[in-house]
């Protein structure tokens, strides 16, 4: 691969990279109750909980809807990011990368 071709490939990946800083995953858990938003780059931007949808007698429903919306979340950036990246993932090894 020519250097050309590998800076290419390296402006590339950097474009890509840039989208999965914009890119928001965003989920929700307990019917909206809880809503997780988090960057394809597997960032937590923030979290939101409607309390008017909470039931303080059983905390363990939230904290379980908040780990079940941040698990879904992670796994969505993760399964976005592998989307982006397939593309150039060979060209990526053709760089030692």
């Amino acid at each position: 691969m020519s250097k050309f071709d590998q800076a290419k490939m390296l402006m590339k990946v950097k474009k890509i990279q840039k989208e999965l800083q914009k890119q928001i995953i965003e989920v929700a858990k307990g019917d909206g109750a809880v809503r997780v938003e988090m960057t394809a780059e597997q960032k937590l931007k923030k979290i939101h909980i409607d309390p008017e949808a909470i039931d303080l007698e059983d905390i363990h429903e939230l904290e379980r809807w908040l780990e079940d919306a941040i698990k879904e979340a992670i796994q969505q950036s993760q399964s976005y990011a592998a989307e982006k990246m397939q593309p150039v993932m060979g060209a990526l090894g053709d760089l030692g990368l």
